[in-house]
């Protein structure tokens, strides 16, 4: 405890002991700790110490550092295994801060070599299970912390080196997959901003042989996925590179000038002298862990491009592309972000105070990085709102600056929409609308009035009606049409009222109407389900004359009528829906019994809440999970000839998305169920075998087993049936998409039309979506849908979508 409270009188600015510790697992955000033992009081404000070393101080980074390391080596006979766990996490945890956690290391290593020794060996036992574990991000930044400690004489230059040849001696590997390769090929070229030029001073020759194999394995590498990966088809103003063509690019020029980079915070440099005369440990040689069934790689990925230095004409140059300074902002903005996201306020103010910040037009590097998180595919890293909200948080600090970069890049999103990805473009939408809700709807419209001279089909105006349509569900209707120029009508979203097909009197003559007025008045007297079967019964079945059976079950009227009739009463609310719809769970039950009887009563919610986009979605999420209407109804409704007017509109997608996530998950909640099961089972006989040990036979002992036994089997039963429900979901989708671009191509090639129409280019992006989206869970049906549906006689054009998706992890 004296050691602690020593550091901090050395260096007031390095953390308060009264402070709230901080939690690793927290994303560095501070929590309350309850009083406990002494031994675990200092574990904490060791964490606390180490965590916020580097940050905002009265002192300077130097004095911190060199204060901390007296008091972490005085305390090492005593918490020495406190002090290894700590700072072996905070290597992998806040990566933005590595230069400043290498050079505490190294400090102590010149101290205390053998605790250098020991800390390294925890490294390399963490990178081994980091990539046994699939975790590939945290095993990059271990990597880059130990290139970083051949700066501070923790590691000798030539056992890095060796290191290095065994990781691009992964490229020579058979049949293994390409995103295998492509890892170990990202560790070692991403770690070279900050070694490169110590490890060429000491081998150059070894360096020059890894570099030239690294571009033998790039130059022939398969890159078919990178289409299905880029936010813009269109390569200007700015190409759209894949991430390793990138790096190797930004190497190649950090290379070309002698290794030199201005960016990079490196604290180690001002203990030079005392660090040059530490003794150095070799690493332990490393054999990357074999190929597995249960390997999972990084997906490739696509470099956003936002800006240049053309775009941000005052200040501080932008680094161009393919300056290693634009990968190393980068990568240290996007660790920021990694490590805070939970916190939106601490993690704007960390973002802003970015160490460098003024030699470098930071707002522009803050809105390209966070855009390129929001735009990633196949996912975003985090959920979109925390986007929005680091945005708002960052105009809020920055209200003077920020707003108008924000606006800028807005700007520029929205001239480029006619080559931007469907599924980006969503993405805009709503974080444009729910930005917008936030700061009273303000906005230029008359700068976007080029979009009213376009078809409604168009990208511009179809982005214009989207936003317009979720900032209404963020506010009302007339609110809209207050904010919005009136030039802008015919994109104006439409009241959100319900239609009642037998409303008034001039509907008298449509098959129904008595029985539906009937039934209103019987509805709002509270009948009972008998009552409502009594006054549909006499309703005509438009499909009597079909020969099949099922055909007579189902009554298209009689739901018509009904549904009609009841969504019309409970129009009021979500709430006044759902208890209707609660209610005569029974009689919907009953009446849409058949497979058409499920699509017909998607159809009549349709019909009734055609004008409220935002009612169909939650009325569909109802009808699935009150059981009503299953999946694989949706899927066909959705792709039907009544809903095509409709099929480019952001709703339908979110519906399909969330249908799709509906049936994932139940198949994961069963398998849990399923799972937790067995381990039941396995602790029920260790416990059995145990009292056996004990005594003689127990005649008892096993008799629980049956129930758990017979329980597992009914579960496996149950978790094959829904497999085989969420295989067939996707058999539907992609059989539909199948038929409707099939059509499309037909057509276009009979009437001698081109191919690429906006509807095409859509089409084709949601089936691209589907397919990333849901990437890990298609990933299992490969082979049926490669037999079933994506054979080799399909149309090249819906193919090629099917080899993109499976070169991502080829």
């Amino acid at each position: 405890m004296h050691n602690i409270r020593l550091v901090v009188r050395k260096a007031e600015g390095v953390v308060a002991l009264n402070s709230p510790v901080l939690s690793l697992h927290t994303g560095g955000q501070p929590h309350k700790r309850r009083r406990t033992s002494e031994p675990l009081e200092i574990e904490g404000r060791l964490e606390s110490l180490i965590c916020r070393v580097g940050e905002k101080s009265s002192s300077s980074l130097e004095s911190n550092l060199e204060g901390l390391a007296g008091v972490l080596e005085a305390d090492l006979p005593n918490y020495k295994s406190i002090i290894l766990r700590i700072l072996c996490s905070v290597a992998r945890s806040l990566p933005e801060k590595m230069t400043v956690y290498s050079t505490l290391v190294g400090l102590l290593n010149a101290r205390n070599y053998n605790f250098g020794g020991e800390f390294v060996e925890a490294m390399i036992r963490q990178l081994k299970e980091t990539i046994k574990s699939n975790l590939y991000t945290e095993a990059t930044y271990i990597v880059r912390f130990l290139s970083d400690l051949v700066n501070c004489h923790v590691i000798a230059a030539p056992s890095m080196v060796a290191m290095f040849e065994n990781f691009v001696g992964v490229t020579q590997e058979e049949d293994l997959p390409q995103v295998r390769s492509d890892w170990y090929v990202f560790a070692v070229l991403s770690s070279l901003p900050w070694v490169g030029k110590e490890l060429y001073e000491k081998k150059d020759v070894e360096m020059d042989r890894i570099l030239s194999q690294i571009e033998s394995y790039l130059k022939p590498r398969q890159k078919i996925h990178v289409s299905m990966l880029q936010i813009w088809s269109a390569d200007k103003p700015h190409p759209q590179e894949e991430y390793l063509d990138c790096l190797w690019a930004q190497v190649q020029k950090l290379k070309k000038d002698r290794w030199q980079e201005r960016h990079i915070l490196r604290p180690y440099l001002a203990f030079d002298s005392i660090l040059c005369e530490a003794l150095q440990h070799n690493l332990p040689p490393f054999t990357p862990p074999p190929h597995t069934e249960d390997s999972v790689y990084p997906i490739p990925r696509v470099i956003f491009r936002m800006f240049d230095y053309t775009d941000a004409p005052e200040g501080p140059v932008m680094p161009g592309t393919h300056s290693v300074e634009r990968f190393v902002i980068e990568e240290n903005l996007h660790c920021i972000v990694k490590s805070h996201w939970k916190e939106r306020k601490n993690c704007a103010a960390q973002l802003l105070s970015y160490p460098g910040k003024n030699k470098i037009p930071l707002n522009y590097h803050i809105v390209e990085v966070i855009f390129g998180e929001l735009f990633q595919l196949p996912m975003p890293p985090h959920i979109d709102v925390m986007y929005t909200t680091l945005l708002i948080e960052l105009c809020k600090l920055q209200p003077g600056s920020l707003p108008q970069v924000l606006a800028q890049a807005t700007e520029m999103l929205y001239t480029r929409l006619d080559t931007m990805n469907a599924t980006c473009v969503d993405r805009f939408i709503n974080w444009f609308s729910h930005h917008l809700s936030n700061f009273q709807f303000r906005w230029n419209w008359e700068d976007w009035s080029d979009c009213l001279a376009q078809d409604l089909d168009r990208p511009k105006p179809q982005f214009v009606r989207e936003v317009l349509e979720k900032c209404m569900r963020l506010s009302y209707h007339q609110r809209i049409l207050d904010i919005v120029p009136s030039s802008f009508s015919a994109l104006y979203p439409a009241e959100p009222k319900c239609i009642n097909k037998y409303g008034d009197e001039s509907s008298s003559a449509l098959p129904g109407y008595a029985v539906a007025v009937t039934l209103t008045t019987s509805i709002k007297n509270k009948a009972m389900n008998d009552d409502i079967f009594n006054i549909l019964k006499d309703l005509p079945n438009p499909n009597q004359d079909d020969d099949d059976d099922e055909g007579i079950s189902f009554n298209p009227l009689k739901i018509e009528v009904f549904m009609q009739c009841l969504l019309n009463l409970a129009c009021k609310s979500f709430s006044h829906s759902f208890s209707a719809l609660a209610k005569f769970h029974d009689v919907i039950k009953a009446l849409t019994d058949s497979e058409e009887g499920k699509i017909h009563i998607l159809r009549v919610v349709y019909d009734v809440w055609k004008n409220h986009p935002q009612m169909i979605t939650v009325l569909v999420d109802k009808l699935i999970r009150t059981q009503i209407v299953d999946c694989a109804a949706v899927a066909n409704w959705i792709f039907s000839p009544e809903l095509s007017n409709e099929f480019t509109r952001l709703y339908i997608w979110e519906t399909l998305h969330s249908t799709i996530r509906k049936m994932n998950k139940h198949v994961q909640r069963i398998q849990k169920e399923l799972e937790d099961t067995k381990q039941r089972l396995a602790k029920q006989h260790k416990r059995v075998c145990n009292l056996e040990s004990k005594r003689d036979t127990d005649d008892d002992s096993g008799r629980e087993d049956g129930p758990l036994e017979e329980q597992i089997e009914r579960l496996q039963e149950k978790v094959e049936s829904a497999q085989s429900e969420q295989k067939n979901l996707f058999l539907v989708i992609f059989q539909r998409f199948i038929m409707i671009l099939t059509e499309h191509l037909v057509r276009c090639e009979t009437g001698g039309i081109d191919v690429i129409t906006p509807w095409y280019k859509n089409c084709i992006e949601r089936l691209q979506q589907i397919f990333l989206q849901h990437h890990q869970i298609i990933q299992q049906y490969m082979v049926t849908l490669e037999n079933l549906l994506f054979t080799a006689e399909l149309d090249h054009h819906i193919l090629k979508v099917f080899q993109q998706f499976c070169a991502l992890q080829a």
